[in-house]
């Protein structure tokens, strides 16, 4: 007699489901406070906001984002347990652009194969990056999905809420002329543009493993590096009132010009030197192996820049104490003044649907 079809012969195994979720269980539970209410494992993520009562008018601010093609790197190295640095970093550091507190977040994995194990490093990375954006992770979803998926592919997901009190809220509204453009260090290419990369490296025959000089590591490691999560660093920058922030740029897809254009006000404009700073190697070497034009390297990585500032011209000093202070490098890119209107190859106006000022990119990089 003929057995019926099941669902583990289409594919799909229930119990390293459940055997994935007891793996990442104690790291999720780090990212709980005594807001989360419920535990681990609902149906839905409970979380007290009890405290949004003493907000005279809170606003909530929400992201999503993924990983993009980055996880290809991971999936090829075997090494599942860094990318969750690179999805919170791309949601939270979102929010917290407008000042907002990411308060929750929720993460979505999609597989060929559920290997518990990968899996919860997965998730075990995600835990350990909300932990140092101080969010909680409050819930997540972790599909198999044979026959669209290959085995040991996988793509990440993840959404996050957060909130500002409106007088509070940090924009091209509070942006003046005169204002200073404070740049933050990267860690590396972060998250966004390997699309490209795998392109270049691939075009040049190079290996993951292969030893790279100007890395002292190999190239795996360091394309693999996890975004920095500037999320805690942020939002104690703009409690600083001496620092007087105003604005943020989280510098992802579309590279620094574009991103800082999003939040500044029509009519203003923001000077940024290039030789403000050496370009790291990883962006060098990329543009050598690839023959990339200066121009699509800036319009595609970040180049050493993974957030922004802009700050009052007489909070700019403390600004650069408070980061200091945090551990993060940072330095002065440039100011803020009237717009004249030109346009150019180094001047961009508006981007991603914005309506905003401009940024106009002046002197040659370093590397």
């Amino acid at each position: 007699m003929t057995e019926g079809l099941t669902y583990a012969a289409a594919g799909v195994d229930t119990a390293a489901g459940d055997r994935a979720v007891e793996l990442m269980k104690s790291a999720v539970a780090r990212t709980h406070g005594p807001n989360v209410v419920g535990g681990f494992g609902g149906f839905a993520g409970l979380f007290d906001v009890s405290m949004l009562k003493s907000y005279e008018r809170p606003l909530l601010a929400s992201s999503t984002d993924g990983v993009g093609t980055k996880v290809a790197i991971a999936q090829a190295l075997d090494i599942h347990d860094t990318i969750g640095f690179d999805l919170v970093g791309m949601v939270v550091d979102d929010i917290v652009v407008c000042g907002a507190e990411p308060l929750v977040m929720t993460d979505y994995i999609a597989t060929g194969k559920v290997v518990p194990e990968r899996i919860a490093d997965i998730v075990r990375g995600i835990a350990a990056a909300c932990e140092v954006a101080g969010t909680a992770l409050v819930g997540g979803e972790t599909a198999e999905h044979p026959g669209l998926l290959k085995v040991d592919e996988y793509d990440v997901a993840g959404a996050a809420v957060g909130v500002v009190e409106a007088s509070a809220l940090l924009g091209p509204e509070k942006v003046r002329d005169g204002d200073v453009v404070i740049a933050m260090a990267s860690s590396g290419l972060h998250s966004n543009g390997y699309s490209l990369v795998r392109a270049v490296i691939s075009h040049a025959g190079w290996t993951l493993d292969r030893e790279v000089e100007e890395f002292s590591r190999t190239l795996g490691e360091e394309l693999l590096e996890p975004t920095r999560v500037y999320a805690s660093d942020c939002l104690a920058l703009a409690r600083d009132e001496a620092s007087q922030v105003h604005a943020f740029s989280h510098v992802t897809g579309g590279g620094l010009a574009a991103n800082l254009a999003r939040v500044l006000p029509t009519g203003l404009s923001a000077s940024v030197d290039r030789g403000s700073w050496a370009v790291p190697a990883v962006f060098d070497v990329m543009r050598g192996l690839g023959q990339v034009p200066w121009g699509d390297l800036e319009n595609t990585l970040n180049l050493g820049v993974g957030m922004v500032a802009v700050v009052g011209a007489e909070g700019a000093d403390a600004a650069l104490a408070k980061l200091a202070a945090l551990g993060l490098p940072a330095w002065v890119l440039g100011t803020v003044s009237a717009d004249d209107g030109a346009n150019g190859a180094d001047i961009t106006r508006g981007s991603k649907g914005v309506d905003g000022g401009a940024v106009r990119l002046t002197g040659a990089y370093r590397v």
